[in-house]
């Protein structure tokens, strides 16, 4: 079975659905985090150095497995010489 199969078999599952909807912050700033790293050509232990924080901090936020407090993500934007910019509004249901 392909990726895009399976997804939409989870996706069925109310309780999946309801469980992507309480993460979808941490995985946004997770990619947005993993992009702009890998645009300015760091490594997390490159980039938690310019932090001044370790390496499994940096992990941490990149697999959602927490979520960064607004001084971390102004910390970050700083090193990585760009702009924090949040915003509300609505997800597409795309999922």
């Amino acid at each position: 079975m392909d990726w895009e199969t399976h997804r939409k078999i989870l996706l069925k599952d109310p309780a999946v659905r309801e469980a992507l909807k309480e993460t979808r912050v941490e995985y946004e700033i997770a990619r947005a985090l993993i992009r702009a790293r890998i645009e300015k050509h760091l490594t997390q232990a490159q980039l938690a150095k310019k932090l001044n924080t370790r390496q499994s901090v940096v992990s941490r936020v990149e697999n959602a497995q927490t979520t960064p407090s607004v001084s971390f993500l102004k910390r970050l934007a700083q090193v990585l010489d760009t702009n924090l910019v949040i915003k509300f509004g609505k997800y597409s249901s795309g999922g």
